[in-house]
């Protein structure tokens, strides 16, 4: 499966002849029958493929050799890249990595049940269930961080609302904020299908302008028009003012007789 994204002898030696060089196939499966983009796929290959320069084939991968991969990644885009690819690979191929001891979650049921909403009600595909389920995980940690003794049925629209302004505050790009508040809708309004919570609080989620020219203001005030109207700029203007210039097209009655005129000529001559 590495061909459909790989096309030079040599490059695939290399990513065969890794640590991964096993599970690769795999997971390049995995990404073409789950609908990656192309590009992404050969992204995120590439990735594990420089990784699997640093594992062995016959021992697992420890989070320690996870750790220090990271670190000696130069920036932190390619950092949070590294540990994203990783997280992919072994979610895909598991028993390549050792067994992490974790205390279970306690929404976990409630996680499982909402992503089987998403792929039998909603109909979504595997890719965009994760980034819904990842902000559920987010909202209801948030939940856990300030009213854990409460239930989610006790969530109002003040909640919410500060809830919003958490999440948003963790990007700065608009589209992003503008996704992470219609997944907090969906997620909300499954609370409210599932008899979670008996407020539809998804309209308490306030929109996000997510155009070009979201920063500028709708309206101008008075003061910031730079301009006031005086009696004079608001006198008529006589019709002397409004008369079409000499530059303009012809009326049509012109026009007509200009037609007229041309046409006569041609035919009396």
């Amino acid at each position: 499966m590495l061909e459909r994204y790989f096309k030079y002898p040599r490059v695939l030696h290399r990513l065969r002849g890794g640590g991964l060089g096993d599970e690769l196939d795999c997971i390049a499966t995995y990404l073409f029958e789950n609908g990656y983009r192309h590009a992404s796929a050969k992204i995120y290959l590439g990735r594990l493929g420089r990784f699997g320069g640093v594992v062995s084939r016959a021992k697992p991968i420890t989070q320690v050799l996870i750790d220090g991969f990271v670190a000696g990644c130069p920036t932190k885009t390619s950092r949070v890249a590294a540990r994203t690819a990783i997280a992919l690979a072994r979610r895909i191929v598991p028993h390549r990595f050792e067994i992490r001891h974790r205390e279970p979650d306690p929404h976990e049921p409630l996680l499982t049940g909402y992503s089987s909403y998403l792929r039998e009600v909603r109909g979504l595909a595997v890719k965009t269930r994760e980034g819904q389920v990842l902000a559920a995980r987010r909202l209801l940690a948030w939940w856990d961080r300030y009213h854990a003794s409460e239930p989610l049925s006790a969530m109002t629209g003040i909640h919410v609302l500060a809830l919003t302004g958490h999440l948003m505050g963790l990007s700065s790009m608009d589209n992003t904020r503008a996704a992470t508040g219609s997944y907090m809708r969906r997620f909300l309004r499954f609370l409210h299908w599932a008899n979670l919570n008996d407020l539809d609080l998804a309209r308490s989620v306030p929109r996000t302008p997510c155009y070009r020219l979201a920063h500028l203001p709708r309206q101008l005030g008075w003061e910031d028009s730079g301009r006031r109207s005086t009696p004079s700029t608001l006198r008529p203007q006589p019709a002397a003012a409004i008369r079409p210039s000499s530059c303009c097209w012809p009326r049509p009655a012109s026009a007509a007789r200009n037609f007229a005129h041309s046409f006569s000529t041609i035919f009396a001559g």
